[in-house]
């Protein structure tokens, strides 16, 4: 831990001030030299206050992701204790990937400012802006992993509906498997992959964007993106959003390790958008509608077919009516 990474600790501890001459003495060192480590965190976005005969005070800190920053009261045993931060990244999917071949430890988080290559289901692109939102992905091996991978979508999304609304009061919802909306519009997309060989699951990578803190889009995106700062009118703490997203989506994979349990099951179901409404999917090839009527005990979507008949939907694009600028769910 350097000398300034000391101080920010202790000034953290401290919660007041805590005076210079303590500080020299914790770190072995001149006042003078405690004064320019204090100078370096000022540049780096911290606020510090300076007093006469007191010493130093941790007002507010910067709204950027490091791994001093996000392990800061991060209330989990093993998701995002390992942290790869980035100021750009081609994916941060793609770069969990590659680390986890090089033997990353499960729990990893990688997280970046911007992606120049972020992408959605189905190959989509991924609009990832610096600075505004939150891109990032983790990395789960075997241990963590639910006994139904599967599952893990849900649970993710879950955790981010449920962080979403403690965190910023924007009233978030779940359109089954693996969009966090608000109204009618998406604020959060989750794109799981796994690596496997034969029946034996190596990891899984969890990617999530959260359009955070974006004040506009670009035309083409109007229609089916909003952010929290447009539903809410305040700006959001990246890092406290992302510490609870963390916090919960680890209390979950703990909570429904052998199968999803009732308990999530029904808190899934009152966030989920996509139960009562008229949706669109494919089956054997064939664009088939119907209203999305339930989930299975396995978190399928259950639909009501119009000839009275149930059709489980496992996975894939499902469409639903109303949402992201759509009339008719089977387009």
């Amino acid at each position: 831990m350097s000398p300034k990474e000391v101080v920010l600790r202790r000034l953290r501890e401290s919660g007041g001030y805590v005076s210079g001459e303590e500080l020299s003495e914790l770190l072995h060192v001149t006042r003078a030299a405690v004064w320019k480590d204090v100078g370096l965190l000022r540049g780096e976005g911290y606020e510090i206050d300076s007093a006469t005969n007191r010493g130093y005070r941790l007002v507010s800190c910067p709204d950027r992701y490091s791994p001093e920053e996000i392990g800061a009261g991060l209330e989990t045993e093993l998701v995002g204790r390992t942290v790869f931060c980035f100021d750009s990244v081609d994916s941060t999917n793609e770069e969990a990937k590659r680390q986890a071949l090089r033997g990353a430890p499960s729990g990893s988080l990688f997280i970046a400012e911007q992606q120049t290559g972020g992408k959605g289901r189905l190959g989509r692109n991924w609009v990832s802006p610096p600075g505004t939102g939150m891109w990032f992905s983790v990395l789960l091996r075997p241990g963590v992993l639910p006994m139904r991978v599967a599952a893990t979508t849900l649970l993710a999304g879950e955790a981010v509906c449920g962080a979403v609304r403690e965190v910023s009061g924007c009233r978030a919802m779940i359109k089954w498997p693996n969009d966090v909306v608000s109204g009618t519009k998406k604020i959060c997309g989750i794109l799981t992959e796994m690596s496997a060989e034969m029946e034996r699951v190596e990891f899984v990578v969890i990617g999530i964007g959260v359009n955070a803190n974006a004040a506009a889009f670009p035309e083409a995106l109007r229609e089916k993106a909003t952010s929290i700062r447009l539903e809410t009118g305040k700006t959001v703490r990246r890092v406290a959003l992302l510490q609870e997203i963390l916090r919960r989506l680890e209390a979950l994979l703990k909570e429904n390790a052998v199968a999803l349990t009732p308990a999530f099951l029904d808190s899934y179901k009152a966030d989920c958008v996509s139960l009562g409404r008229q949706v669109g999917f494919q089956h054997n090839g064939r664009e088939m509608t119907g209203m999305a009527v339930d989930l299975s005990p396995e978190g399928e979507l259950i639909v009501r077919l119009p000839d009275g008949s149930l059709e489980t939907v496992f996975s894939g694009e499902v469409n639903v009516q109303g949402f992201y600028g759509r009339k008719d769910p089977a387009t």
